[in-house]
């Protein structure tokens, strides 16, 4: 009889078919998780117009999904416990790929909130069991790697997003973009039947066979034998409440997460919604306006991806400081006259500092809190963060009733990135997760014979 240790044999795994396999479903459902919520932005000039909307009812209803991803969080989440990850994950996938597609055929303002939000129930729920997916399988030497290469298929879907909006718009209508949400749902049995759950679940469910057939994918070093025992180390829920991030003197920190999270929320989806529109206010046609959006999410990939390198060299605190500094700089700049091709870089820069920096804000969290409490660290600084994503598009809503000067209303969206980078900056590095704890850790093991 022996003695399987999971844990050890996923992290001494080495890359092999299987990752490639859970690494291109997963970042393929994150990329259509950022196309559904870019989406938006690219059609708000056009809906303006043709639904004759104020700004202030395009910035609410843009809010609708946002709304939804906080609920979808609360609702999924729990749920992943008793059905697993994986179904959860689908579930969450056809949610936000049937409703998105049915904004396509919405045909007043109240039709096209009530599908937002429900598709932003899935997009809320899909998150954070895709990530779990991604890290429990992931070898120990490419965990970081993958885990941000799936992050940037946000980006990505982004990017996805803005470029089928210049190409499909004006020739084929705005109902059209929401249309490539349903590529997603044609992909599910195939999802279904080659994305795996997680070990902990097939082991919790008895399924002993199916979990050995998948742990022989994931290490090929590993043969299954009839009376192998599974260990799986778990850290067990020990009714730690949000109260315990304040302990420690972690407070002060803790409210500067929050803070810094909401400002940049507030930023990513204000941009997300409403660059297009104020290019065009400023004179640009519809076409270079969402070319805009293009550039932005494009320089979110770059962000993403340097801006981990410098924190992993450097030091995670310091770089959210100096990118949350020149998002500030760049939105600032924006709004004077200059050559196109310092917009573009001003915008560029921007994608890459904010939407590029909330990626590393969540590895810098993650890496602050002790491990018992670091799971209701990252969630209580995303869930406050999401207040910031729902009032992004709204504030972007109410600025342009004010008809504002043209620089004014990117000043509004810089004053936040000079906010954030005055939280980071006051969070104590000296509480981190190096710390003896006054927490003990529980875990629990799954034991069972195959």
């Amino acid at each position: 009889m022996r003695s399987i240790n999971i844990n050890k044999l996923a992290n001494e795994s080495k890359f092999n078919r299987f990752h490639g396999l859970v690494l291109f479903w997963c970042t393929f459902i994150i990329i259509f998780d950022g196309y559904d919520l870019v989406v938006y932005g690219t059609i708000v000039p056009v809906l303006m117009k043709e639904w004759s909307l104020t700004p202030v009812e395009l910035g609410t209803l843009g809010s609708y999904a946002l709304f939804g991803m906080a609920f979808g969080a609360f609702i999924f989440g729990p749920l992943a416990d008793k059905i697993g990850r994986k179904n959860v994950a689908l579930i969450c996938v056809m949610l936000f790929s049937l409703f998105t597609l049915l904004c396509g055929f919405a045909n007043n303002p109240t039709q096209f909130g009530v599908f937002r939000f429900i598709a932003g129930l899935g997009l809320g729920g899909v998150m954070p069991n895709v990530v779990a997916l991604m890290t429990e399988y992931a070898p120990r030497q490419f965990k970081s790697r993958m885990v941000a290469i799936m992050f940037s298929g946000y980006c990505v879907g982004g990017v996805l997003a803005a470029a089928l909006g210049i190409m499909m718009i004006e020739k084929m209508g705005w109902h059209s973009v929401f249309y490539i949400s349903a590529l997603p749902l044609v992909l599910l049995p195939l999802m279904y039947k080659s994305l795996p759950d997680s070990i902990g679940f097939y082991l919790a469910k008895n399924q002993k066979e199916k979990a050995g057939y998948i742990l022989s994918k994931l290490n090929p070093s590993y043969t299954p034998q009839k009376n192998d025992q599974y260990e799986i180390v778990i850290p067990e829920k020990t009714g730690m409440t949000v109260m315990q991030l304040f302990k420690g003197g972690r407070a002060l920190s803790t409210i500067m997460f929050w803070c810094a999270f909401f400002m940049c929320l507030l930023m990513i989806y204000g941009l997300n919604t409403w660059l297009p529109k104020l290019m065009e206010s400023a004179g640009y046609a519809l076409g270079s306006s969402l070319m805009f959006l293009l550039v932005l999410n494009l320089g979110a990939i770059f962000g993403a991806i340097f801006g981990g390198w410098a924190a992993d060299r450097w030091s995670g605190k310091k770089v959210l400081i100096t990118f949350f500094i020149l998002a500030a700089i760049s939105l600032g700049l924006l709004g004077l006259k200059s050559n196109l091709f310092i917009v573009y870089a001003l915008v560029a820069m921007a994608g890459a500092t904010t939407i590029g920096t909330q990626i590393i804000a969540y590895s810098y969290v993650s890496q602050f809190y002790p491990m018992q409490i670091r799971a209701t660290g990252i969630g209580w600084a995303s869930g406050v963060g999401r207040f910031g994503g729902v009032a992004g598009p709204i504030l972007g809503g109410f600025l342009l009733t004010l008809n504002l000067p043209f620089q004014q209303n990117f000043l509004a969206f810089a004053i936040p990135g000079i906010i954030a980078a005055l939280a980071v900056g006051l969070v104590n590095e000296r509480k981190t997760a190096n710390q003896k704890m006054e927490i003990e850790m529980d875990s629990r093991q799954y034991k069972a014979s195959l």
